[in-house]
C-alpha cells in the first residue's frame, strides 16, 4: 500500500506497531491511532485507570506503555460509554507520542500531522 508506515516511540524510537494494523476511526476529542495489534515492546500493566477529564472521562482503562523507555505510548479502554463503545479491547495509541516512518519515501513524520485514509473494523 501507498501509505505504510511503522509507528515508532517519540522517546526512543523503538518499533510499536504499523498502520497495516489500524482498524478504526479517530472518534472526536481524541487525538489516537487505532490499532487491533501491537509489537511485543507494548506493555500494560494489569491495573485499571480511570479518566476524571476530557474524553476519557469515566471511562476504565490499560495504559500502554513503551517497553523500551516508559513513556506513556497508549492505552486499551475496558468500559466507556456507548459513544466510545467501538474501541473497547484495541490498542489506542496517543498521537502525540508517536512518530510515524512511511516506508515508500522513507520519511519520519509526527502521527499528530498524519491523516490515513478512513479504515473500519469490518474492512
Amino acid at each position: 500500500p501507498e501509505e505504510c508506515a511503522v509507528f515508532h516511540c517519540r522517546g526512543c524510537w523503538t518499533v510499536l506497531g504499523d498502520s497495516l494494523q489500524l482498524c478504526g476511526q479517530e472518534p472526536p476529542g481524541l487525538s489516537v491511532f487505532i490499532c487491533s495489534k501491537v509489537s511485543s515492546d507494548v506493555t500494560w500493566e494489569d491495573s485499571l485507570l480511570v479518566g476524571l477529564e476530557g474524553a476519557l472521562a469515566g471511562c476504565a482503562y490499560y495504559l500502554l506503555s513503551c517497553r523500551s523507555c516508559g513513556l506513556a505510548v497508549g492505552f486499551i479502554l475496558y468500559s466507556s460509554g456507548s459513544d466510545l463503545a467501538d474501541l473497547r479491547g484495541l490498542f489506542c495509541f496517543f498521537k502525540d507520542s508517536i512518530m510515524c516512518y512511511f516506508l515508500k519515501n522513507q520519511m519520519i513524520i509526527g502521527a499528530s500531522e498524519v491523516h490515513f485514509p478512513a479504515v473500519t473494523l469490518k474492512e
